[in-house]
């Protein structure tokens, strides 16, 4: 993925220990002043997507809490999340994980590094 902010490659790397929606809270666990274990807590229900890969992507997931937290701008929060889920389904090709992951057609359109960056910056983006 090209043209990724220090931030979103935070991101990635903190996938390797963590799921999706934790991953991008974490990189932002300064601006939101929670502790590492609230953060955890928070994001541990959106692993594989919500419901297990059911429906929403859990890096989107943690995207739309995290800017909820930090959304200081006075334009409704839910529509920065719209606005992020749009873009987010333009770079990664859907929005449900097991569309991303390919599963049952084994074609997959976005790795969960890739979903964690992309969702990063879409975060960064609006602060």
């Amino acid at each position: 993925m090209e043209n990724t902010t220090e931030r979103a490659e935070l991101a990635a790397e903190l996938k390797k220990k963590h799921n999706c929606a934790q991953a991008v809270m974490m990189a932002f666990k300064d601006e939101i002043g929670m502790s590492e274990e609230d953060l955890l807590s928070l994001g541990s229900g959106f692993g594989s997507g919500m419901g297990g890969m059911e429906a929403t992507c859990g890096a989107l997931c943690g995207a739309a809490m995290t800017i909820g937290w930090l959304n200081k701008s006075g334009q409704p929060t839910k529509m920065m999340t719209k606005e992020m889920l749009t873009e987010f389904k333009e770079q990664a090709g859907a929005t449900i994980c097991k569309e991303l992951k390919g599963v049952g057609t084994g074609k997959m359109l976005c790795s969960c590094d890739d979903c964690v960056r992309i969702a990063t910056m879409a975060v960064e983006k609006r602060l």
